[in-house]
């Protein structure tokens, strides 16, 4: 007998965090933060403290009481005692935040396990961001058809599927007792569709007791358009052809194919894209690994420094991480003085350097995100006052990094598990109404028995 056991992305997006268990062996697949997570009691720079561990997060029930899965630092606080681990293995799916931001409260002797790019992407976001801190693991790093032993009984095949962050993986889980596939986060129509179409074609051959399946998309309707990551591009290239201002655009910090068509865009217009210090870093660690464009040496790059407060684009006023693109400099002064030149990606927390740079009214604004709605909405309004006083004309141009409802129904049909459980969405009671297999809609600490 096999137990799925959930404690987080049931009906809501993000916060995936699953209990597997087979006899004596246990797994986790995930340990992540919904994009709602505990809106009830915390807000702007209301939120738990970080050095009472898990003590605040108990108080709420914002992380499960699961003995033998914390470190004793994250417990010394709460009234849970410290137990050496009972998890064998905790698998991460993908680098984002709702995947993987609570990994930092488990026991550093469980081994995690996670792609080679979602690891590059963790340690990238560690060094850039200085309140990041995932905590210290043995990293287990695995690749596209390997096949891990994580348990006595336990065999995982990672198999990549396309997302909106590059090293995305579904999982194939082997028991004596069954299979079990784990979707993770993944679609069908971005430009690595190849990747989800290997994951459906061997979970549909290997006659699965269960599909875990994300449905952030499952929804009774849309809330905006929706395209493919090509159709962004011939749009974005016509709409900038057609704007002889400054282009502003925002998209996920770490979308890389939506750098890739930004890029596209700017070169197609004889545009120079101008990308944050982060994002130059970024590049320059997975340009080895992934199609993207040097930083360095790319003449159709500059890399935008923000003012410090001796105001001369010091050096020494800089990271060490961000030294290496100083001579790829550009400005806020240097972006207005040709405003016609550039196409800047500006994320939504850099807003204010519109202020230095005074873009033209009618200067064009590329909205083009790729994440759950719920992420974004947080700071449309926000958004929206910025876009008018300064007034630029806006755009939405937005390619999901999540399979449609359509997509999902597809995708399942071609599995054909024996059951299907749906995490990762709002609204699981839509899996009932549109499909004819057996649906469980899991209950949050809950254990499902197959």
């Amino acid at each position: 007998m096999i137990k799925l056991t959930f404690y987080g992305g049931i009906e809501e997006i993000g916060g995936n965090k699953i209990l597997l268990e087979h006899k004596k062996n246990r797994i986790l697949l995930d340990f992540g933060q919904s994009f709602k997570f505990g809106e009830e009691y915390f807000t702007g720079w209301l939120q738990p403290r970080n050095i009472t561990g898990c003590r605040d997060y108990f108080e709420f029930n914002l992380l499960p009481r699961i003995e033998g899965l914390y470190s004793k630092d994250m417990l010394k606080e709460t009234d849970l005692e410290y137990q050496p681990p009972t998890i064998d293995a905790v698998l991460l799916s993908h680098a984002h935040f709702d995947h993987i931001n609570h990994i930092k409260f488990i026991d550093p002797k469980i081994p995690v396990y996670c792609g080679h790019g979602a690891k590059t992407f963790i340690d990238v976001e560690e060094e850039t961001s200085p309140s990041t801190y995932y905590g210290e693991h043995e990293y287990r790093l695995f690749k596209s058809g390997d096949r891990i032993s994580v348990a006595d009984n336990i065999d995982v095949e990672p198999i990549h599927v396309d997302h909106s962050i590059p090293g995305a993986y579904g999982f194939l889980i082997h028991t004596p007792d069954g299979i079990i596939a784990y979707t993770g986060d993944m679609r069908r129509h971005g430009p690595m569709s190849r990747m989800t179409g290997e994951f459906i074609k061997k979970a549909a051959e290997s006659r699965l007791s269960a599909l875990i399946t994300e449905g952030t998309r499952v929804a009774p309707a849309e809330s905006r358009q929706l395209y493919t990551e090509k159709q962004v591009l011939e749009i974005g290239a016509k709409l900038v052809a057609e704007n002889h201002r400054l282009v502003v655009a925002t998209s996920y910090s770490r979308d890389v194919d939506r750098f890739r068509t930004l890029y596209e865009i700017a070169a197609r217009n004889s545009r120079i894209l101008v990308i944050s210090t982060k994002t130059a870093y970024l590049f320059s660690k997975v340009k080895d690994k992934i199609k993207i464009p040097d930083p360095l040496k790319d003449e159709n790059i500059r890399v935008y420094y923000k003012r410090k407060v001796s105001g001369s684009y010091d050096e020494k006023d800089y990271y060490k991480w961000e030294r290496p693109f100083m001579n790829k400099i550009i400005t806020a002064e240097d972006i207005r003085r040709r405003q016609r030149d550039y196409l800047l990606h500006l994320s939504f927390y850099a807003f204010t350097e519109l202020i230095d740079i005074k873009p033209e009214p009618g200067s064009l604004f590329i909205h083009s995100m790729s994440e759950p709605f719920s992420e974004e909405d947080v700071e449309a309004e926000v958004m929206a006052n910025w876009i008018e006083h300064f007034k630029l004309k806006f755009q939405q141009l937005h390619a999901s990094g999540h399979a449609s409802k359509h997509e999902i129904t597809s995708i399942i049909e071609e599995i054909n598990p024996a059951r299907i459980i749906p995490v990762h969405t709002e609204h699981p009671d839509l899996f009932k109404k549109t499909l004819n297999q057996p649906v469980i809609k899991p209950e949050t600490g809950k254990p499902v028995k197959i």
